[in-house]
């Protein structure tokens, strides 16, 4: 049993030296002094971060120092020796060590790297001594304790140009153990940091921030559900005492697996901190030689919040992601889910294709309705064959008609789930994850795709759909919780996945559990996009985007334009709001087209036509959280990769306190650069917009300096509403 190895995609020709250094140099009154440090490393990214690992003896290492890079001369025996802290009436004579992987048997008085059982249930205390290591990619360190025929693995690849380090820990042992806990490589929380901000939320309402003070004690968050869950998104920002979205210093955690995790984020009675991250506890059901935790990608930034993101955003789209046509760019994205539901009718959906493509749409998904019996959501799943009543001749006339108005079709799955009344159900109810009697989630259990039939059922069904339709892109849906943590849930979804893919290549998926309930790192090694939250509320959107950026770039985040009455919050939203909300990512529709008058259609055409022409640039650029002085304004920077463009996008989410809008300052441009900005949409003043700020009417020319410091005056607006602001280096 073993989860994902570190993702081999990630260049060790880009990586930074992992270097050992075991000679200690005089500093004053330290040369006399008998030095303990066994080993020592350094792993550098390059004008970014160092991490500095240093052993006592054959103990295993500790992160000493983490933060700037440091000079090459830096003596890390040095660095060793000053970290240590003092010692006290009422504690050990030695602290004991906060290694990568804390030690019960070594008396550390926090919480463990690993927690493990023998074979017959007996608990075991392990104790790990230096073994080996090995430089040929990035960082290996191999430490055993031979008299529990046990070995510890960790790996460290650091990626200057993502700025991420990648971190892994496996576990091998002698014979099959039971696995209650392994952390990731465990790493210190910074003493300067008086708060940590992780994600919760829910559905229609992802990426929700949550700021906690640090107290002696345990931060402790685990999800228990089986994916990663619309309610912990496993990350965590620590932002250092004064930091904001765009100056001070931060560290971002991503653990990038798709089943139940836990973070832990520690201060131990001495004041020193930890920050743990693996699979949720008791999820190896099995005995098993070897156990792996998922990859944990971090990253210190000295550009506040956006620094954590920005490497995210990077490394997630150019190392994590595998695209099927790498030259395509995104194409605008029409589902029909919110148009028709379950009604499918050809003669209304070729209707609203060809309403779809005049707005400017280049995908159409057909989603839930087109299999089985499936007229609502309490039946058929599993049942993956062409619905007869709903498609008499297959699915072929409306794929032809779709690719005769120049899109590309789309088609939803709900692989991992199974409803009770279903053929499959009926004749298989033993494929079912869970006892007989479990509670229900939308009429669904999951099947148990750790048992091979199962995979090679969904297999079989789903290839024969995709062999015998022209489709290029699946939106893979899970819409229920499972009925209890198991790793092997996990690897048996990624392993059908990965057939899939293997054997259509060309096949986009999107990953959607009742939207945003399973997005990570693990699952988009697999994918290609996201369904960010079932809301299409723009109000709501444009929140839950702000905050998703500390994780998610634009290539990947699915955003849609949605009817005029949200079905999922009943408000009623301008269409110009709610189209440049959805702009600000992957953009697509999802409303019937029927319903738009001609303003609304044209405002949409137009704002679509915008985003065209500004998606080749976009898709690549870094996306830049600002610091707005106007709590009611939610603003990003979105900031091409050569630095030579940007787009601003100044949403107001509610009524101002104060009646004129404050300036908006940009971030990480040129100082001395001169940048000429333009209001994209400046056609949308309102009458009570009634003075001449200078964007109203005319283009300006201004430096970086100014951008940056003073900050754009932009005109009055109503709540729920959007700015654009384009620049572009002079």
């Amino acid at each position: 049993m073993t989860t994902d190895r570190l993702d081999p995609k990630i260049d060790a020709a880009v990586t930074a030296a992992a270097s050992p250094v075991n000679a200690a140099l005089p500093l004053g009154d330290m040369a006399k002094q008998k030095s303990t440090a066994g080993h020592t490393w350094r792993l550098d990214d390059i004008n970014r971060q160092t991490l500095v690992l240093t052993a006592t003896n054959d103990r295993l290492p500790q992160v000493v120092y983490w933060g700037p890079t440091l000079p090459e001369n830096e003596n890390l025996e040095t660095l060793h020796a000053a970290h240590r802290i003092d010692v006290t009436g009422g504690m050990l004579d030695e602290n004991p060590d906060l290694s990568i992987c804390p030690e019960a048997t070594r008396s550390f008085p926090g919480q463990p790297g690993l927690i493990i059982r023998d074979t017959d249930g007996t608990p075991l205390l392990p104790k790990f001594c230096y073994a080996a290591e090995d430089h040929s990619d990035g960082l290996s360190l191999t430490y055993e304790d031979v008299a529990n025929g046990l070995t510890l693995t960790f790996a460290f690849k650091p990626d200057h140009d993502t700025h991420i380090i990648t971190c892994q820990t496996t576990l091998d042992a002698t014979r099959p153990v039971h696995l209650h806990w392994l952390a990731a490589p465990v790493l210190p929380g910074p003493q300067q940091s008086d708060d940590m901000i992780d994600v919760s939320g829910r559905w229609c309402g992802e990426f929700q921030m949550n700021r906690t003070a640090w107290s002696p004690g345990i931060r402790y968050r685990e999800n228990r559900t089986g994916r990663t869950g619309h309610e912990h998104f496993p990350g965590l920002i620590i932002p250092c005492t004064g930091a904001t979205n765009t100056q001070g210093e931060a560290y971002g955690f991503h653990y990038g697996w798709s089943g139940g995790h836990r973070m832990i984020a520690e201060e131990l009675p001495d004041g020193r901190r930890q920050v743990q991250w693996g699979h949720a506890a008791r999820m190896e059901t099995q005995a098993a030689k070897q156990f792996n935790s998922a990859p944990l990608y971090i990253t210190y930034s000295q550009t506040g919040l956006n620094g954590c993101a920005v490497a995210f955003q990077r490394h997630l789209r150019d190392r994590i992601v595998t695209w099927p046509k790498p030259s395509v760019l995104r194409p605008v994205h029409y589902n029909c889910w919110e148009a028709v539901y379950f009604d499918h009718k050809l003669d209304v959906l070729k209707d609203i294709a060809e309403r779809a493509a005049k707005l400017g749409a280049e995908r159409f998904v057909l989603d839930d309705g087109w299999f089985g019996n499936r007229d609502d959501d309490t039946r058929s799943l599993s049942d993956w064959t062409v619905d007869p009543r709903k498609y008499p001749d297959g699915l072929t006339p409306l794929i032809d008609h779709v690719h005769h108005l120049g899109m590309t079709f789309g088609i939803w799955f709900e692989p991992e789930m199974i409803n009770e009344d279903s053929d499959i159900h009926r004749a298989h109810p033993d494929w079912a994850l869970g006892s007989e009697d479990q509670t229900l989630g939308r009429q669904q259990k999951a099947l148990n795709m750790a048992m091979p039939e199962v995979r090679e059922f969904l297999y079989d069904r789903m290839s024969a759909i995709l062999r015998d339709n022209d489709i290029d892109y699946i939106k893979w849906d899970h819409n229920r919780v499972l009925p209890m943590p198991d790793a092997a849930q996990t690897r048996g979804s990624y392993a059908l996945i990965d057939r899939l893919r293997r054997d259509f290549p060309l096949v986009e998926i999107e990953s959607c559990a009742s939207g945003g309930g399973r997005i990570d790192f693990g699952i988009l090694q697999r994918t290609q996009r996201v369904w960010l939250s079932d809301s299409n509320d723009a109000l709501e959107r444009l929140r839950i985007q702000h905050d998703a950026t500390l994780f998610l770039p634009l290539a990947v985040t699915g955003s849609h334009v949605g009817p005029r009455v949200c079905h999922t919050s009943g408000r009623t939203l301008d269409i110009s709001f709610r189209a440049w909300v959805a702009a600000q990512r992957h953009m697509g529709f999802e409303m019937d087209p029927r319903e738009l008058d001609a303003r609304e259609a044209a405002v949409l055409t137009e704002v679509t036509r915008w985003w065209k022409h500004n998606r080749s640039w976009m898709i690549g650029a870094d996306i830049l959280r600002l610091d707005s002085a106007d709590p009611a304004v939610l603003a990003e920077q979105q900031l091409a990769r050569d630095g030579d463009r940007f787009v601003v996008f100044a949403g107001k989410s509610r009524t101002s306190a104060q009646i004129a809008p404050r300036p908006l300052r940009l971030t990480g441009l040129e100082p001395e650069a001169t940048y000429r900005i333009t209001l994209a949409n400046r056609s949308n003043a309102p009458a009570l917009s009634r003075g001449n700020p200078i964007l109203k009417t005319d283009n300006v020319d201004v430096s970086g300096r100014y951008l940056m410091h003073h900050g754009l005056v932009l005109p009055w607006s109503f709540p729920e509403s959007m700015w654009v602001i384009e620049g572009e280096k002079q």
